[in-house]
């Protein structure tokens, strides 16, 4: 790579720092309350972030499981209720953590529905024979159909759209 194209990552215009408009994983998040600076929050893509971002980690990370349906429905209806308290509180990152939650307990469940272990591959990184557990997969469809609701509110496609607008 020629050292203008490096520059031209590493810099924007009159020297600012380069910020991708996908999850930027080099913010110490740990360090960072982002609820304070939701500038530095970009939405990426599907579950990026979802374990970093604070304050929401510790406000909805206690309520996310998924163990079977009626564990699965009671997670993502406090995960629901979360979403809708940030909406209330028109806070579109708690809004967009709370559906990264919702939507990282349908691919959880989803893995686990199809592999008891968790793991895909086997130490060669052979694809494992899938073994159904049909409780995992019915908690999995809770989590979707919640996180499909919260990604089709109207006042969180907006608000997305508004972030990405202003802040990339």
């Amino acid at each position: 790579m020629s050292s203008r194209s490096q520059k031209s990552r590493s810099a924007g215009p009159g020297g600012t720092p380069y910020r991708s408009k996908t999850f930027d994983y080099g913010i110490d998040y740990r360090t960072v309350n982002v609820r304070e600076r939701p500038e530095l929050y970009r939405v990426g893509r599907g579950e990026q972030g979802v374990l970093l971002i604070e304050p929401y980690k510790h406000e909805i990370l206690p309520h996310w499981r998924f163990r079977n349906m009626q564990v699965a429905t009671a997670s993502a209806a406090a995960i629901s209720a979360l979403f809708h308290s940030y909406k209330a509180r028109r806070d579109f990152v708690g809004m967009d953590m709370a559906r990264k939650f919702l939507q990282m307990g349908y691919t959880r469940a989803r893995r686990y529905a199809n592999h008891a272990s968790g793991r895909k591959y086997d130490s060669n990184c052979n694809l494992l024979p899938p073994d159904k557990d049909d409780a995992k997969a019915a908690a999995a469809a809770v989590f979707r159909a919640a996180w499909q609701a919260v990604e089709a509110d109207a006042d969180y496609q907006r608000l997305k759209a508004a972030h990405k607008a202003r802040y990339g």
